[in-house]
This record gives structure tokens, C-alpha cells and sequence, in this order.
């Protein structure tokens, strides 16, 4: 697995620059886990702090979006771009299909899912998916409630 971040603390006062993160990914099982410690450690950064229910969120949607690429995209890597949207954390997933996400019943008895992007647009606050001829980006917009500075 290959990937930049950049370290350091986030502060999201007006006029300064939001951070981003970009992290390349093999398609492998182990890619979510990666991309969850990928964006806890991202959600860390923040000053004032990310509110831990608005950090559960986007670790999930983060989690979600990169097991459905492995599972669904079948492609050598897949990548993850997280970003400070004012109050909120934008996250990207890329990878090489050009099949978008499709809602279907979720299979409460079985083993074949379809929980998972019901998820991610009931968490977000936006969500889109843009095609390419060579892939997609999944795009989550997700609030990020921080601590009241006192």
C-alpha cells in the first residue's frame, strides 16, 4: 500500500487553508481497515476537536465506501481523498469501475448485503458519484461537529 499524508494539527479558523489527504490503496481485504486508521488518524488533527459521533460517521462512510470498492470494483488499488469542506469532511473514493452504486434490499437473513450505501447517504450530508471513462469517485460530504472552544 502506498499513500501521503501530511501531519500536524488541523485549525479551521477563517483564512486558513483546509487540509487534505490522499492515500492510494491495494485492493485488498485489509484496504478498510487502512483507509478507517487512515481517517481516524486525519480526524485527529482537528482544532478544536471532531465531536466523537460526527468522527464515528465519516470513519464509517470512509470504512463503507473503501469495502465496497474492494468488493465490488475488482481493480488492482483504489484511492482515498479526505478534505476539510468548512464544517464538513469531504471524503473520495476512486477506483476503476464504471459502475456506480446501486441501492438494492438489504438482505437481513443472508450474507449478501446491501446495507451499506443506504448508510452513507442517511449519514451524509451530500452524496455523488462521478463516472469517467477509466473509473468513478465516490464523493460523502459529512458534518464535522467539533467541541465548543471554552
Amino acid at each position: 500500500m502506498t499513500g501521503s499524508t501530511r501531519a500536524g494539527t488541523t485549525d479551521l479558523r477563517p483564512g486558513t487553508t483546509p487540509p487534505a489527504d490522499l492515500l492510494t490503496l491495494d485492493c485488498r481485504p485489509q484496504a478498510a481497515a487502512v483507509a478507517r486508521d487512515a481517517a481516524s488518524r486525519f480526524l485527529t488533527r482537528f482544532q478544536p476537536p471532531v465531536e466523537q459521533s460526527a468522527a464515528d460517521a465519516v470513519v464509517l462512510v470512509v470504512c463503507e465506501l473503501v469495502t465496497n470498492s474492494v468488493r465490488h470494483a475488482r481493480g488492482p488499488s483504489c484511492s482515498l481523498r479526505l478534505a476539510v469542506c468548512g464544517d464538513a469532511v469531504a471524503v473520495a473514493v476512486s477506483d476503476s469501475s464504471t459502475s456506480p452504486p446501486v441501492g438494492r434490499v438489504p438482505d437481513v437473513d443472508g450474507d449478501s448485503g446491501g446495507f451499506g450505501w443506504p448508510m452513507v447517504q442517511q449519514l451524509a450530508l451530500a452524496t455523488s458519484v462521478c463516472l469517467t471513462p477509466h473509473g468513478k469517485t465516490v464523493h460523502a460530504l459529512l458534518p464535522c461537529r467539533r467541541h465548543a472552544v471554552g
